[in-house]
């Protein structure tokens, strides 16, 4: 493997995990709006998770 594909390799794992990271937050907002959003119950919105 020469220096020219050690760094590509570099980037493209740099690349994926930081899309991976990306998804998962944005997947953990989504379902945080959906359970704790207006159309939650009261009961929904005082719990824990939701604080």
């Amino acid at each position: 493997m020469t220096s020219r594909q050690t760094w590509a390799t570099v980037a493209v794992v740099l690349l994926c995990g930081g899309i991976l990271v990306l998804f998962t937050d944005v997947e953990v907002q989504l379902v945080r709006w959906f359970n704790c959003g207006p159309i939650a119950t009261q009961g929904e919105r005082d719990s824990d998770v939701c604080r």
